[in-house]
């Protein structure tokens, strides 16, 4: 399998309308080549590429910010003497200024198939700021992770955020460059924009079902994505951030498990596996002890549940990981009728609104958890209704 980033360098011809531009990257610490050589040094040995600026979106150019809502500075890069611009700083999205620095940008970022990514929503940014300023802007293309499934709900009008960068479910199945495609058309843009395809990739074939495992190393795009299975929980635990369980940061596997200290870890599995069976499908659920050694509930021994995708019991079609943590939610909503879950704070500096409804894009999936009387088939319901609409919509975007 070939990313954009390696087919632009290895195929001379693509580069023929770069000649003589002036050449801008948005990239990130995974933007790297086959050989593990970053996308920004590797442009910068080609003799027919101009690089006059960088950017980086959260969490920096070459990962500098561990934690979310920790904001990068400009700077000047100590290799290449070119301004790095930060678009997670004073400013989300780039200014005059920052535009005027380049010509063609080139846009090469790993995503994790989540919405409330937030490159999702840099990519959109830099797609509207190109179409302004008459810039062209090139996707070198590279997997969506977690292949093509599609899941949860849509995010409704008037919740858009840096988190929710369009009404697409929580798990969307396209990659950056399709996704570009989805962002065009539905903002109606009018701009210069290519996409440099992968070839050979393959995202319904086993094990990696679209990360082509024993090809390509993992490189944490984002601090806390340290690997594939932390990729496929991703969409469901992600909602963690917006409730006062921990998801595991802190922790060697963040993002693949939950939990605290007054939770009953056995008893939640349990109530989750009474209520909705079939969500539980395609992985494992293990009851796990952990004491985060930062983040939430530092310092304590908490009673976690661990989701396990990396065996066996991994089925590809049938892990619903969004689903499967919602009836996390319900299960100690029914356990602990007045459970504190909600976290209450400005996620992503969005101020009057709780943290969970701005991941979810809507109050819907709050509103089933507290609701005593809803059930499962009342969020299915929900559910198969918007990723049919997303499934249908997004079609026409795919590229491969």
């Amino acid at each position: 399998m070939k990313t954009g980033l390696d087919r632009l360098i290895e195929e001379k011809a693509l580069r023929i309308p770069l000649k003589n531009k002036r050449i801008a990257l948005l990239a990130h610490p995974a933007s790297v080549t086959k050989d593990l050589v970053h996308s920004l040094d590797a442009l910068a040995r080609l003799d027919d590429i101009n690089l006059s600026a960088a950017f980086g979106p959260q969490h920096g150019l070459r990962g500098d910010k561990q934690d979310n809502m920790m904001e990068s500075s400009d700077y000047i890069d100590p290799r290449h003497q070119i301004p790095v611009f930060s678009l997670y700083g004073e400013k989300r999205r780039p200014s005059n200024a920052m535009m005027a620095s380049f010509d063609v940008l080139l846009i090469d970022l790993q995503d994790l198939g989540c919405r409330i990514y937030t490159f999702i929503t840099t990519l959109r940014y830099m797609l509207e700021a190109a179409a302004a300023h008459g810039k062209s802007v090139w996707i070198l293309d590279r997997p969506n992770p977690v292949g093509r499934p599609i899941e949860g709900l849509l995010l409704q009008q008037g919740w858009e955020s840096f988190v929710g960068a369009g009404a697409m479910p929580m798990r969307h199945g396209l990659t950056m460059g399709e996704m570009a495609n989805w962002f065009i058309a539905t903002l109606k843009l009018d701009l210069d924009c290519r996409i440099i395809t992968m070839k050979d990739w393959h995202p319904d074939s086993a094990s990696g079902y679209g990360w082509p495992l024993g090809e390509r190393t993992w490189i944490n795009p984002s601090p806390n994505a340290p690997n594939l299975w932390m990729a496929r929980c991703y969409a469901g635990t992600v909602m963690l951030e917006g409730t006062t369980l921990s998801e595991g940061r802190g922790t060697t596997r963040p993002l693949e498990l939950f939990g605290a200290p007054d939770i009953d870890a056995v008893k939640v599995i349990k109530e989750m596996y009474r209520l909705a069976p079939k969500w539980l499908q395609g992985c494992h659920l293990g009851e796990i002890w952990f004491e985060p050694t930062f983040h939430k509930h530092q310092g304590k021994l908490c009673s976690g549940v661990q989701i396990y995708v990396e065996d066996s019991h991994y089925n590809h079609q049938t892990f619903k990981p969004w689903r499967l943590q919602a009836l996390a939610f319900k299960a100690i909503r029914n356990l602990q009728t007045d459970y504190p879950l909600w976290r209450d704070f400005p996620y992503e500096y969005e101020f009057g609104k709780l943290a969970i409804d701005v991941i979810n894009g809507s109050t819907l999936l709050r509103k089933w958890v507290d609701d005593t009387n809803s059930t499962p088939n009342d969020l299915e319901q929900l559910a198969t209704k918007d990723e049919a609409k997303w499934q249908q919509e997004s079609k026409d975007c795919r590229l491969y």
